[in-house]
């Protein structure tokens, strides 16, 4: 009759007993399976072993009863090394599992940097300020540099010597363009939505509620239409080419480019920056119209405002000039994202996770330049008297 198994908790679980056998010598038994999931003792009974008398001079392994073991292992077999040499303990590893002794001894090949395990790395304030500065300057001139790359790709463009693909082009006018109608109708809808009703709460103060056309055409031909279009496409376009040309440069195909003489700029940058230019004028219009409509909605539902006499408001309101100068900020903010995303992107590490900082720091980018563009456009137009 074969015999009854015996528990197979009792064999597996990892144990260790202590023996002197003489002249300073401390053997380590180890039994069972050395690994994380099964929970490995603690160092505490072998501190316990090495501060007791008489003093222990060394320290050998028997490992004959382990059954498995992992990096658990390694980790238990460290600490412990390292307890026995704080106390000037030789150790004798010539007791483990084939492979655990050259693992060990690897670990310990490299000493451990000087401050690695410091608290408290922070640096001086004024050191911090001052990399932060320098940092901000050799930014700055990145960026001025980039602009004036992409300058010069424009006007190779339009000399007709640019190397681009004329299919990346119309290609990503498309994602620029038509597949960003749905997300633009919402927001340019609900924009004018709101606009028409936080100004029917005081125009019905004095009776005036058919002016809600009239605020609401001013507001997004002259300047909401261009800066609700911008901050979509800006969180949408120009963090999806930051995201492009970061992973490229991951892949190292953007250094590939270069070395077959390929341009960066023109084959890269301008198809991006030349479809932005074109589509966002037609996203400002088809905001503006979107926002209009939403303004009627309101007008008609709310206030009894006649589609008709809400379009006749309208057509009186605005001017063509209001609509140029709609499409004039549409067109710098265009140019605006598109400079953005791709610097970000061609500055981006060799990481995944310097490609979802390059995307971020794109969208941030460029929402910061839309805002100083249109602050200089406003203060143009006053002086301009348009």
């Amino acid at each position: 009759m074969a015999s009854e198994p015996k528990s197979v908790a009792a064999v597996e679980a990892p144990s260790m007993a202590f023996s002197r056998p003489g002249d300073g010598t401390l053997v380590i038994s180890l039994t069972g399976r050395w690994t994380i999931q099964d929970g490995l003792p603690e160092t505490h009974p072998v501190e316990a072993e090495l501060e007791s008398q008489p003093p222990i001079r060394s320290v050998v392994f028997d490992c004959h009863g382990i059954t498995g073991w992992d990096s658990g292992f390694l980790t238990f077999l460290v600490k412990l090394t390292n307890i026995a040499n704080t106390k000037q303990i030789a150790v004798d590893r010539a007791g483990l599992p084939d492979g655990v002794d050259k693992l060990v001894t690897l670990a310990f090949a490299v000493p451990e940097r000087k401050g690695a395990r410091k608290q408290d790395m922070r640096e001086p304030l004024l050191d911090r300020v001052g990399k932060g500065i320098i940092g901000f300057t050799a930014g700055a001139g990145q960026m001025v540099v980039f602009v004036g790359e992409a300058t010069l790709s424009l006007t190779r463009f339009v000399t007709g010597r640019a190397r681009y693909r004329k299919s990346d082009l119309f290609l990503i006018m498309q994602q620029c363009g038509a597949e960003a109608l749905p997300i633009v109708s919402l927001i340019s809808f609900l924009m004018g939505l709101i606009l028409a009703f936080i100004g029917a709460i005081q125009l019905r103060q004095f009776g005036a509620e058919i002016y809600i056309a009239n605020l609401v055409a001013l507001g997004m031909a002259r300047a909401m239409g261009a800066m609700m279009t911008g901050i979509i496409m800006a969180g949408r376009t120009g963090a999806a080419f930051a995201a492009q040309l970061g992973t490229m440069t991951v892949n190292e195909e953007i250094d590939a480019l270069s070395t077959m003489g390929i341009p960066a700029m023109d084959f890269l940058v301008l198809p991006r920056m030349l479809a932005l230019i074109i589509m966002m004028p037609l996203l400002t219009l088809y905001s503006d119209l979107m926002g209009m409509l939403g303004g009627a909605f309101i007008a008609g539902i709310l206030f009894d405002i006649g589609l008709f006499e809400y379009y006749n408001q309208t057509r009186s309101s605005v001017d063509l000039t209001d609509f140029a100068v709609g499409l004039i900020n549409g067109s710098v903010y265009g140019v605006i994202i598109a400079l953005s995303g791709c610097l970000r992107g061609i500055q981006s590490g060799r990481s995944a996770a310097a490609v979802g900082n390059a995307a971020t720091s794109a969208v941030v980018t460029a929402f910061v330049f839309i805002v100083v563009a249109t602050a200089i456009l406003t203060v143009i137009y006053d002086v301009l008297g348009v």
